[in-house]
């Protein structure tokens, strides 16, 4: 069984203009009847820094907890763990950059300003519920300031000697290739997510790349949609409903009806109120 994660929610509608609590809470309900069964609901920040991410709490509480349903959310710090502990999520997600100068952007801190945050947030949580650090930028950056061979075992070694329960490799500005991938899986092992961006238009078959590897969990979005404020130019995430296709086609088992994932397609280019990036979205 492949994990597919969904991160529309909040990956893919933090840049876009804010849609109501209710819609989102709508579209996250759609996901769900469709058989999805990971999804990234909410983020804990600020609402003045993230405004299309208002209302975490109450995205949360029109999202009930159910047998064989995982509701992430991203929190930054401990006030925002604090947040998603008493709002009862079933996971965290905390992001840190394999690169200084898009760490410094995204967040304002170093390095190891972020690892330092990492290690209290995840003593924030005290294993309370599962934790899964993102490492972005773990394939390279715009800023040619990431090694993989010197950045990305560290990092993970790190974040597993902290405790993590899971590691996510990120490539925030789509500068993977499959022969990346597969340096990267050789150097930390393959019990890791991939989230992918299509940037340069080889998300796709990146994540092939790591399926063939023996990854069994992706981050995706509904329609492709996503992308980072922080780095020019970066595309949207891998297209959910492609990946679905490709992994049934070729044998593989996920949780989602796929009829009734493309179903939701039109439902989220009305909200968002423009055209989806995926090309299967449009077929149904």
């Amino acid at each position: 069984m492949i994990d597919i994660r969904e991160v529309g929610p909040r990956d893919g509608l933090q840049v876009e203009s804010p849609l109501t609590v209710e819609q989102r809470i709508e579209f996250i309900q759609c996901l769900i009847a469709a058989g999805v069964n990971h999804i990234e609901i909410a983020s804990f920040m600020r609402d003045d820094l993230v405004p299309s991410m208002a209302g975490a709490e109450q995205v949360v509480a029109g999202v009930p907890a159910r047998a064989g349903l995982t509701r992430t959310g991203l929190v930054a710090n401990t006030k925002g763990a604090k947040r998603a502990l008493a709002c009862g999520l079933d996971e965290v997600t905390i992001t840190v950059s394999l690169s200084e100068t898009y760490s410094q952007k995204n967040t304002g801190k170093s390095r190891r300003e972020a690892l330092t945050t990492t290690g209290e947030i995840l003593n924030c949580i005290d294993a309370k519920i599962p934790t899964d650090v993102v490492i972005s930028c773990a394939f390279g950056s715009p800023y040619a300031d990431v090694s993989m061979q010197h950045d990305l075992l560290k990092f993970v070694d790190e974040f597993r000697g902290l405790g993590c329960d899971r590691i996510t490799l990120a490539d925030t500005t789509g500068e993977a290739t499959p022969r990346l991938i597969r340096e990267a899986l050789a150097l930390v092992g393959t019990d890791v997510g991939l989230h992918l961006h299509e940037t340069r238009g080889t998300g796709l078959v990146n994540a092939i790349a790591g399926l063939e590897a023996g990854v069994r969990r992706f981050d995706c979005s509904l329609g492709g949609i996503g992308g980072s404020p922080f780095a020019n130019g970066a595309a949207g995430n891998v297209a959910t409903e492609t990946l679905v296709f490709l992994l049934h086609d070729l044998g593989y088992q996920t949780s989602i009806d796929l009829d009734k994932l493309l179903a939701v397609a039109p439902l989220l280019s009305q909200m968002i109120g423009h055209r989806l990036p995926s090309a299967l979205a449009h077929l149904h």
